[in-house]
């Protein structure tokens, strides 16, 4: 199994559970063997939230260290869309105001 794949396993079952009671969605993009950066994209509730630092910091970062402190040692990100799961424009128009 390449560390890819057991990174993008580690986040499916330990890190994305977390991360959807808030909303949010965690993708692997990338991972540098020779810098042993892993690159996360960050969307939903956690795209443009400020705690998302702290999730990355925290809570992946210090997963992914712990688990292969060989091979990983920093986490960068980018933020995907913003999308609040829980609002639905359609539930809260009203024909009735125009």
């Amino acid at each position: 199994m390449t560390m890819f794949a057991k990174i993008e396993d580690v986040l499916a079952d330990q890190v994305a559970p977390s991360i959807a009671q808030h909303g949010g969605v965690i993708q692997l993009l990338s991972y540098d063997e020779e810098n042993k950066n892993v690159h996360v994209k960050l969307s939903g509730s956690c795209a443009g939230c400020a705690a998302s630092v702290f999730t990355l910091k925290m809570g992946v970062e210090q997963t992914l260290t712990e688990l292969f402190p060989d091979d990983v040692k920093t986490v960068s990100h980018e933020e995907g869309e913003v999308v609040h799961p829980w609002y639905n424009p359609k539930e809260d128009y009203d024909a009735s105001r125009g």
